[in-house]
């Protein structure tokens, strides 16, 4: 049986089997609800059900609360519709613009740049393009029907190879096998390209980048797409680590810094040892955003990496430096680790 969906407020219909996800379902027919994990911890797919009947599967509580869910509020990545609704959700415009699709990629190169952090290089199918937007993701399908998830890191623009950045996560599922099984000519299989985070382009407004850790990959996308574009908005890059080695392609931004006339580049330390000898900032990334912008109010910030990290950008941007909501766009790195908290 499959139910009828309406999106307000544009009008927007599609069909949704009762067996599917809402937000499986607007993929599926190219509407652009907003979206990041997926799988019940971010919340950016969250809307308002105005009528009709879901059921959520398991979902984080911090994703949405029983308070919220009672006020008739949704993630649509964990519901099921149990007849016709009618959802209230603000829609991403391009969302459809490139195809999803399910593709074979050979490992052209892997690159460890530190200890637990290595830039994977994807060769595709000499006649295949994969059309993407900066920001957006992969997922790779494994043998036991697991996915992973792995932004971009370079600019659509840039597209003979397609590179990660792919942290460690000892007894990670996908990472133990990049870090000691996988090798150059190996095949995978991924589909893409996913996720509503990318940037705004009809937008004039300056812009705040914010990156913890492996969550530079995209943010670096969308920086290398706005300076190959030319694009007059200011940008400032805040990248936060725990020790200076996080910030694994410090050298780059530090050049992008001296040659890009818009772009401010703001490394921030959270754990530095006397060994490491950091003389630069220190503490947590957002709160370096904080205290160089009291006002937020005629920007937009592109936050990505630890869930920690963006609901707390997220939330202090908001409440103490005036940042309109619907200017906040983010992808949270969710690891298995996380959902299992």
């Amino acid at each position: 049986m499959s139910f009828q969906v309406t999106v307000q407020p544009s009008g927007r219909q599609f069909t949704c089997d009762e067996s599917e996800t809402i937000l499986s379902a607007a993929i599926r027919a190219n509407v652009g609800l907003p979206y990041g994990c997926k799988n019940g911890a971010c919340s950016s797919c969250k809307g308002k059900l105005i009528a009709g009947s879901v059921t959520h599967s398991a979902h984080q509580e911090k994703a949405l609360p029983a308070s919220e869910e009672a006020l008739g509020f949704s993630l649509f990545c964990c519901a099921t519709p149990h007849s016709d609704i009618t959802i209230e959700a603000r829609e991403v415009a391009g969302v459809g613009e490139f195809p999803i699709r399910k593709m074979p990629t050979r490992i052209a190169k892997i690159d460890k740049v530190t200890e637990d952090v290595i830039v994977l290089s994807l060769q595709l199918p000499a006649s295949e393009r994969f059309q993407y937007r900066a920001g957006q993701y992969i997922e790779f399908m494994l043998r036991d029907g697991k996915r992973r998830s792995y932004s971009m890191a370079n600019a659509p623009h840039n597209d003979a190879q397609i590179t990660l950045h792919i942290r460690h996560m000892p007894g990670g599922l996908f990472t133990d096998q990049v870090f000691s099984t996988l090798k150059e000519r190996d095949i995978l299989r991924f589909e893409g390209p996913l996720g509503t985070f990318f940037l705004r382009e009809d937008s004039v407004k300056p812009i705040i980048l914010l990156a913890s850790g492996t969550g530079f990959a995209p943010i670096k996308a969308i920086i290398e797409q706005m300076i190959h574009n030319a694009s007059a908005r200011p940008m400032t890059l805040y990248w936060g680590g725990r020790r200076p080695q996080d910030l694994y392609m410090d050298a780059q931004c530090e050049e992008w810094a001296r040659s890009v006339p818009n772009f401010t580049y703001a490394p921030v330390i959270s754990n530095a040892e006397p060994e490491d000898r950091w003389t630069g900032r220190s503490g947590f990334v957002h709160q370096a955003v904080i205290a160089d912008f009291a006002d937020l109010s005629d920007y937009q910030v592109y936050a990505c990496g630890a869930p920690i990290v963006v609901e707390s950008a997220q939330r202090d941007f908001v409440a103490l430096c005036k940042l309109p909501a619907e200017e906040f766009y983010a992808d949270a790195f969710t690891s298995e680790a996380d959902l299992s908290q």
